[in-house]
């Protein structure tokens, strides 16, 4: 006898990052939607992080997980090919498997969900007659993509030699030139024009998910269901999806000596599996001495990093148990940041929680751009222990909370 329950895809693209994510929708599909949810995880190669957050997700039993065989790009790609261009192109090489796994489900599922990257996954759905969607983790990233098709017609040059920021109808801030998402800063390169069919991918589906809430970006969600510029694509908000911390089974020298010092007087720098260049390392810990705050910094010997290359779960291994659950709360909190753009959309990130949202300080020098020095990182530092612009926004933060959890 078939299930009652509506049956759906999500796709993860390879990666950590990607993968938390996709699992806390599909947990919340299941636990708050009564959903029979199949989950498809590709082999790129599989890291040890992803393994152990797929057998956890295994050991749950909340999705039916399905892995599919790695796919061969050699000869396809340059070796340094930007991850974007790589990502797509691991999507598209998927789809024959796919429609293989797809094919192999009971009941047939009516709906498939992949990220940004894997849009070009979305055309096996046309023969099951399913829905598709797409997943998008930031909003105001969104709306660009959606609009891009605008862009590319009104704007003759290159994106990052406009003298003006570019207006996206409805929303608060202008993207400026500096800001554009990496993949639009040459237009002349392949991973342009992979964006250009992402975006048009996206705006041909039956509807964006996006990781946020009504009162965390209500204007932008507002334009993009009212303006016609975004195409007529429905968005809906799906968030705050946050990966629950499991509590800590012991105590450590670290936690004892954070439990020891005042309220908010603690700065944590980590960048995850992001590499800075060995200048960069010596400005920031000298900003840091001169700043004279306490701080915690997650930083691996150059022997690790390139052991462990690329492997985002890689930081983990140096923090104690329960260190995670400390910095997950004071982020729920509203505790004011540091925005160190690196790479994607992050710089238009930084933007946002700087300006519109007001809870976080970021460099004058881009960091994806050239180095910091160590008198902005005392400055930056300062500020966000003792206030400033980056603190105005912690009380309006502490509101939004309250609105998340009451959601």
């Amino acid at each position: 006898m078939e299930s009652s329950k509506p049956h759906a895809i999500i796709v993860s693209s390879p990666g950590v990052g990607h993968l938390v994510r996709d699992l806390e929708l599909g947990n919340r599909m299941v636990a708050d939607h009564n959903f029979q949810l199949t989950f498809i995880v590709l082999e790129y190669p599989i890291k040890a992080g992803e393994t152990q957050l797929i057998q956890s997700a295994k050991a749950q039993k909340l999705l039916d997980i399905v892995e599919l065989p790695p796919v061969d790009l050699s000869g396809q790609l340059q070796p340094n090919a930007p991850i974007f261009t790589r990502l797509t192109a691991v999507m598209c090489e998927i789809r024959e498997t796919l429609w293989s796994a797809i094919f192999a489900l009971k009941p047939t599922p009516s709906a498939l969900i992949v990220d940004t990257f894997g849009t070009p996954a979305l055309d096996v759905t046309d023969e099951f007659h399913m829905l598709k969607y797409v997943f998008v983790s930031f909003v105001w990233p969104l709306a660009l993509m959606l609009y891009l098709t605008i862009l590319d017609k009104e704007v003759g040059g290159e994106y990052v030699d406009e003298k003006e920021p570019m207006r996206l109808p409805g929303c608060i801030l202008p993207v400026r030139p500096e800001d554009v998402l990496v993949s639009m800063m040459d237009r002349t390169k392949q991973e342009y024009n992979f964006l250009l069919q992402v975006t048009s991918k996206m705006r041909e589906s039956d509807g964006v998910l996006t990781n946020t809430w009504e009162d965390l970006d209500a204007t932008t969600l507002k334009a993009m269901r009212e303006e016609k510029s975004y195409g007529s694509v429905q968005v809906y908000e799906v968030g705050p999806l946050i990966r629950p911390v499991v509590p800590p089974t012991s105590r450590s020298q670290l936690l004892d000596w954070l439990d020891e010092q005042p309220v908010e007087s603690v700065l944590y720098i980590e960048f995850g599996s992001l590499v800075l260049s060995a200048q960069q390392i010596t400005k920031l810990a000298s900003g840091l001495e001169l700043s004279q705050q306490r701080f915690i910094w997650v930083l691996r010997s150059n022997k690790d990093a390139h052991a462990s290359a690329n492997r985002d779960d890689a930081m983990l291994a140096y923090l104690p148990d329960g260190f995670l659950k400390r910095t997950h709360e004071s982020i729920l909190s509203g505790v004011p940041m540091t925005a160190w753009p690196l790479y994607a959309e992050q710089k238009m990130n930084a933007t946002m929680l700087a300006q519109e949202v007001g809870v976080a300080v970021r460099p004058k020098v881009a960091p994806i751009k050239g180095v910091v020095g160590r008198e902005e990182i005392e400055m930056i530092v300062r500020k966000v222990i003792y206030g400033g612009p980056g603190r105005e926004g912690y009380e309006g933060q502490c509101v939004m909370n309250s609105q998340m959890h009451g959601k």
